[in-house]
């Protein structure tokens, strides 16, 4: 039962149906509620009708036993004492209305003997023909109330009429007509049962429509998954997942899932390029410097100490490259927070440089950046080692401030870097002139690490040609 109900398929089934279940009973209950409210008011307005239609006979003038009451319609004439004084034919009982009484008082009160008038307790009678100006009068309101009725042995609830009239007399009756509610259940009971039996059906179809529909749409996604889950059982990157033609969600994330593979393949590449490349470049110091101590412990004679300790510099400063491209391929980010002054930087750093093969030409002026300190100096001498390695006679180092940017540019006067080259001599490694040896040429890390640095701290490093006809290193920073 927890595997069905974990699918996505089961809990949308399961989740559409309970909505249209809610909503389809609570558009049900509003339904037979209207439909029980409107026929309730059909019924009220027919027994208003009847009560008016013989009030306004009473207020005319006619005699309550000439009124000639159908037993179609329950009516019953009340007076102000309670005493019935006409009721509708076949009426056996009644409750809800002024009285339950359906036997009309007798003639002393009641219809004259010529059915045309009333005759009262002296015997006075009025006929029909009088004037108008002696009618009676009816209320222009109406009550209503709910009962029973029985005519003719059949018994049933009505809602009832009340409306009060004063006849020619001055005598003061209430007319009690009522309509069944027969038709307002009966209706109200066959709604309740067509949705009842309607209901579970079509609860039974959104059911299963959702389940098909969401089967489908989410037919891509099992592919994926399968796909994924081969990739990781063969560890092989350079498969894909299939990508289905809609443009809906799923599309785009089979599109940024292959995205990802992508991404990890050529990552996975460049840790094994990474690593195979660590390892070729390892091996030619601790070779020498292994044939050195072997030499040495042989014939110490022939010990060469200088050769040696500077295998072990080279070591170091390999072993301290390789460390921080691990550091920045990890993601770490300078802490970047007091500002460097990076003309002060690039004086300091200048100062502490001895030996350079060839002069170096400053031209700074007073720039801020903010960053670490230690990284922003090793990116500008690992630029002028460079440029000292490629210049024939001089090299210039620049820094200005250009709108919101700090800019450093180190240049030379050396062969330059050929167009095609710019990017790449920014990968791991590489060096452009095969013809110079490792000890002169360096690991080809330094432009990899200037490179990384920058960008993790916001700015880019490009290369150009130099106006001095060499290569033009620029390195812009936010300044600031």
């Amino acid at each position: 039962m927890r595997r069905v109900f974990g699918s996505v398929r089961a809990r949308a089934a399961l989740g559409a149906t309970v909505v249209v279940a809610v909503a389809l009973v609570a558009a049900g209950l509003a339904v037979l509620q209207v439909l029980r409210a409107d026929l309730v008011d059909q019924a009220r307005l027919k027994a208003r009708t009847d009560a008016r239609e013989v009030a306004s006979r009473i207020a005319a003038g006619t005699g309550y036993r000439a009124l000639e009451l159908d037993e179609d319609v329950p009516v019953q004439v009340v007076d102000e004492d309670g005493r019935v004084r006409a009721v509708s034919e076949d009426l056996e009982a009644v409750t809800g209305t002024g009285s339950a009484s359906v036997t009309p008082v007798g003639p002393g009160s009641g219809p004259g003997p010529d059915g045309g008038g009333d005759a009262d307790a002296d015997g006075e009678g009025e006929g029909d023909g009088d004037d108008d100006d002696d009618a009676g009068q009816v209320s222009s309101e109406e009550e209503y109330g709910h009962g029973s009725a029985r005519i003719d042995g059949e018994t049933g609830d009505y809602v009832w009429a009340a409306v009060e009239v004063t006849d020619r007399r001055g005598t003061e009756v209430t007319v009690y007509a009522g309509a069944p509610l027969a038709t307002e259940r009966d209706a109200v009971s066959t709604a309740r049962d067509a949705m009842l039996i309607g209901l579970p059906l079509l609860l039974v179809v959104v059911a299963a429509v959702t389940w098909l529909v969401t089967r489908r749409a989410l037919r891509p996604v099992e592919g994926i998954r399968r796909e994924m889950a081969a990739i990781t059982a063969s560890t092989d990157l350079s498969r894909r997942v299939p990508e289905p033609g809609t443009h809906d969600e799923v599309a785009r994330l089979a599109r940024t899932t292959n995205e990802t593979l992508a991404a990890l393949e050529a990552s996975v590449a460049r840790q094994r390029a990474f690593v195979a490349d660590a390892s070729h470049e390892l091996r030619s110091p601790v070779a020498s410097l292994r044939t050195q101590l072997e030499v040495g412990a042989a014939h110490p004679e022939l010990l060469d100490v200088d050769g040696a300790v500077e295998d072990v510099v080279r070591l170091q400063r390999l072993a301290a490259d390789l460390l921080l491209l691990a550091r920045l391929d990890a993601g770490e980010r300078p802490h970047g927070g007091s500002p460097v002054a990076l003309d002060a930087l690039v004086r300091e750093e200048l100062a502490q440089r001895t030996g350079d093969r060839v002069p170096v030409r400053t031209e700074v002026a007073p720039v801020a950046v903010r960053g670490s300190r230690g990284q922003l100096s090793r990116v500008l001498g690992n630029l002028v080692d460079n440029a000292q390695r490629h210049a024939r006679g001089g090299v210039r180092v620049a820094v200005r401030e250009e709108g919101r940017w700090a800019v450093l540019q180190v240049a030379d006067d050396g062969e330059g870097v050929p167009e095609g080259e710019r990017e790449r001599i920014f990968e791991r490694f590489v060096r452009l002139d095969d013809a110079r040896s490792r000890d002169d040429g360096g690991a080809g890390l330094g432009l990899a690490i200037a490179r990384d640095v920058v960008v993790r701290h916001g700015g880019t490093l490009t290369v150009s040609a130099a106006p001095e006809g060499g290569a033009l290193f620029e390195m812009r920073l936010p300044s600031g």
